[in-house]
């Protein structure tokens, strides 16, 4: 039990004094900078997945 204990305490102390947080400026610029990415991403397989069912619709109508 003491194992368990002494991770405990010693993780602790690495998060409080060893880690660097980021400021709240920087922490917002890269939430918005992510949120960004995340919609150029989402509208490009968006048009990408339209094109392709644009395409198969219009091969299959070849057959039909």
């Amino acid at each position: 039990m003491s194992k368990v204990s002494t991770y405990f305490k010693e993780s602790y102390e690495e998060l409080l004094h060893k880690t660097s947080w980021p400021t709240w400026t920087e922490l917002q610029k890269t939430s918005v900078l992510v949120a960004v990415a995340s919609i150029v991403i989402a509208l490009l397989i968006f048009v990408m997945d339209k094109i392709i069912s644009t395409a198969l619709e219009a091969f299959y109508g070849l057959f039909a």
